[in-house]
C-alpha cells in the first residue's frame, strides 16, 4: 500500500499497544478526544485523571514520558491565543499578582490549554504506536473515503522523492554560487520552489498515466486482511471506557 516509510513521530516498540490493530487505535484515539472535549472545563480533577490515564497507556506502550513531551511543543503557537484571553476577556475581573484578569478569560484559557494539550498527547500516542502505513490501512478498514486514503498514500509514497529532488536542486544552486543566507537571494529561492512544483506536477501526471495503464480504478487495493478480534477491541477500548467514566464524573460533580 505504501513504501513503508518510517515517520519521525513513530517509536518502534514491542508492546501490547503497538500490537493492537490500527483501526482499533484510531477509534480509541478519536473517542478519547471526544471524552476530553465533552468534559466541563471546571472539572479540574477530571483532567488530572485523563493525564494519569495517558501516562498508564504510555507505560503499557513503553513510551518514555520525555519522548512524548518533547514532541508536544508543536502546540506552542496555539498557546499564544490562550495567554491573551485573561487580558482581553469580559468582566468580572480578579486581581492576580498585581494583574487585572478576566475570570471568564482565565477559564477560557484553561479550557483551550488543557483540552488542546490532551488532544495533542492522544494524537502523539497514536502516532508513536502506529506506523504511517498501518494508519492508512486502519483508515481503509474503517471505510474512510477512498479519495482521502488514496491521496494520503500517494503523498506518503512520494514525499521522500520530492524531498530528494529538492535536495538535488539546492545542491545545484549552491555549487553555482547561490547563498541562501543573503536576502537578495530570495528571488532565486522562490524560482527554485516554482521549478520544484512544476517538476512534481509533471511527475504526478506521469505516475497517474502509468497507474491508468496498469488498471488503476480510483481506489487503493486492500492488501492486508482485517483479522481484528473482539479481544482486540476490548483491549483497545478499555482506556476509552475509563475516559468516558471520567467525563461523566465531571458532569456529575458539577
Amino acid at each position: 500500500m505504501s513504501a513503508g516509510h518510517a515517520h519521525p513521530l513513530h517509536l518502534p516498540r514491542d508492546s501490547v499497544v503497538h500490537r493492537l490493530p490500527p483501526q482499533v487505535k484510531i477509534v480509541a484515539a478519536f473517542l478519547g478526544v471526544v471524552c476530553v472535549v465533552a468534559t466541563p472545563r471546571e472539572a479540574f480533577a477530571v483532567f488530572a485523571g485523563f493525564a494519569v490515564l495517558l501516562v498508564a497507556v504510555w507505560m503499557a506502550a513503553r513510551i518514555p514520558v520525555g519522548w512524548i513531551l518533547r514532541r508536544s511543543v508543536i502546540e506552542l503557537p496555539f498557546v499564544v491565543l490562550a495567554v491573551l484571553l485573561p487580558f482581553t476577556g469580559p468582566d468580572p475581573r480578579i486581581d492576580l499578582l498585581g494583574l487585572s484578569l478576566s475570570e471568564p478569560g482565565l477559564l477560557g484559557a484553561w479550557n483551550i490549554l488543557v483540552k488542546g494539550t490532551l488532544g495533542v498527547l492522544i494524537s502523539l500516542t497514536l502516532a508513536a504506536t502506529t506506523p504511517m502505513r498501518d494508519l492508512l490501512v486502519g483508515l481503509q478498514r474503517l471505510h474512510a473515503p477512498a479519495l482521502v486514503t488514496t491521496i494520503a498514500t500517494l503523498m506518503l509514497r512520494y514525499l521522500d522523492v520530492i524531498a530528494g529532488e529538492a535536495r538535488r536542486m539546492h545542491l545545484a544552486r549552491v555549487s553555482r554560487g547561490h547563498d541562501p543566507r543573503f536576502l537578495w537571494q530570495a528571488g532565486a529561492t522562490a524560482r527554485g520552489v516554482g521549478a520544484l512544483f512544476l517538476r512534481s506536477y509533471e511527475r504526478g501526471e506521469r505516475v497517474h498515466l502509468a497507474m491508468l495503464s496498469r488498471g488503476w480504478t480510483g481506489a487503493m487495493p486492500v492488501l492486508v486482511e482485517d483479522r481484528t478480534t473482539r479481544a482486540d477491541w476490548a483491549r483497545g477500548l478499555a482506556p476509552v471506557g475509563v475516559a468516558a467514566a471520567l467525563a461523566v464524573t465531571g458532569w456529575v460533580i458539577l
